[in-house]
């Protein structure tokens, strides 16, 4: 047999068959399907439509809460009693809404149900975060996800794969987020169209599991299909600690077939930001010094972990967000916020001007909970940065890492976080 890359193995292991080469169209058996208060209403109609009796497994599908929760209106709050209502109907023990939940994507992990090896069907584009586990997540259609739901396959495409090799270790204030923003701003929006993004190397055991994520979660924003990082001791260890599987990390054959190849040096990246209307538009911190902020987004599925927390409560503490600015925090999960209290990130958040919210996805697509008005500027460590993404289509957004946010939020503008002692002193 020819050598496969980690995405080929994945989906053979998983195909109806037993084989999945890339530019094949097989028949792939997920070990999860997952839908949210959005993509799920649009999929139960579709299952009922089809005249499905019941869901193939109700154990490996997880319905979750938390695009419009909590719910700001009527039509909001009738779409997630529709979830919890197909639930309780077909006897699906994995339904999450605020209080026991969080975001989709992160809350799966910490769930357990996603390890080396699985394979995830997602209605939402930024299921592609699973690649952080060495996993394959890949987003579908509402209509697919229902017929997945009844008959527990569907058939797809297999990937091409680029190779993202990373060496050397990353310098201050440079996160998970700055090497993805990399990779979009070296090959653009759609630079691995009809492809998986697969990230190893030596320079892989530098970024923890949290950073991981971070990358992971923003491959689509390369246009990938999906992506999939290695597997190491890591992420065996956060497996372990989830109870997710942890069998042997899949990894590539020697002369597996890619693409293309691109080769990152973490040693010499610097925090960057990604300039309005686009992910791909990535620059040196350093390039944006000055511009003004009216608001600092830290939180969603890309950066709402522990970690993020962690950076923005060690730059705000003892100081204060700066007049005029606006600091929303999103913990990801319910567990991350209470871990989060329990460490005192949220009160020295909190002491800062941040206001803390319950975890939701709302403010990342202009949906509530932090929208932007017409003329506004912010800067979020969220995943989409286009016209009228967050609010007005007349604001706009700067993407960035947890440590840089935290810093805007302190001066009022885009500063390299090393630099703002200087400048809150001169201000």
């Amino acid at each position: 047999m020819a050598a496969q890359t980690i995405t080929e193995k994945i989906l053979a292991a998983h195909a109806v068959g037993g084989t999945a080469l890339a530019g094949e169209t097989v028949t792939v058996r997920p070990d999860v399907v997952l839908l949210n208060d959005v993509s799920g209403p649009l999929a139960f109609e579709g299952f009922e439509e089809m005249g499905a009796a019941r869901p193939f497994d109700p154990q490996r599908i997880v319905l979750v809460a938390d695009h419009f929760a909590p719910a700001p209106n009527i039509a909001a709050a009738g779409a997630i009693r529709m979830t919890r209502d197909f639930a309780a109907r077909h006897g699906i023990p994995h339904y999450y809404e605020p209080g026991n939940g969080g975001i989709e994507h992160t809350l799966l992990a910490e769930l357990g149900m996603v390890g080396h090896g699985s394979v995830v069907f997602g209605a939402d584009s930024h299921t592609c975060t699973a690649g952080a586990f060495n996993a394959l997540g890949i987003g579908f259609g509402s209509t697919d996800l229902a017929a997945a739901m009844a008959t527990g396959q569907l058939w797809m495409r297999v990937p091409d794969s680029i190779r993202v090799e990373l060496t050397g270790r990353p310098g201050p204030y440079v996160a998970g987020k700055d090497v993805i923003l990399e990779v979009i701003r070296r090959i653009g929006s759609d630079g691995a169209a009809d492809a998986s993004l697969e990230f190893g190397g030596p320079g892989l055991a530098s970024l923890p599991v949290d950073a991981r994520m971070a990358v992971a979660n923003m491959a689509v924003e390369a246009g990938a299909d999906t992506c999939v990082l290695e597997g190491d001791a890591l992420s065996a260890a956060r497996n372990a600690a989830t109870g997710a599987p942890n069998g042997p990390p899949v990894a590539a054959d020697p002369g597996a077939s890619y693409r293309h190849r691109i080769a990152i040096d973490l040693g010499a990246l610097s925090p960057l930001v990604a300039r309005p209307p686009s992910p791909a538009n990535g620059v040196p911190v350093e390039a944006l010094r000055g511009q003004r902020v009216d608001q600092v987004y830290i939180g969603n599925c890309s950066n709402g972990t522990i970690e993020d927390l962690r950076q923005a409560a060690a730059v705000l503490r003892g100081r204060h967000v700066a007049p005029g600015v606006r600091l929303v925090v999103v913990p990801a999960t319910q567990r991350i916020w209470r871990q989060a209290l329990a460490e005192g990130l949220l009160d020295a958040l909190a002491a800062a001007g941040a206001a803390v919210s319950t975890p939701t996805c709302g403010a990342c697509f202009g949906g509530h909970m932090g929208i932007l008005a017409a003329g506004e500027t912010a800067i979020a460590t969220t995943n989409r940065n286009y016209r009228g993404r967050m609010g007005d289509p007349d604001s706009q957004v700067f993407l960035a890492n947890a440590w840089v946010a935290a810093a805007a939020a302190v001066a009022g503008e885009i500063v390299p976080p090393d630099a703002l002692r200087a400048v809150v002193k001169a201000a």
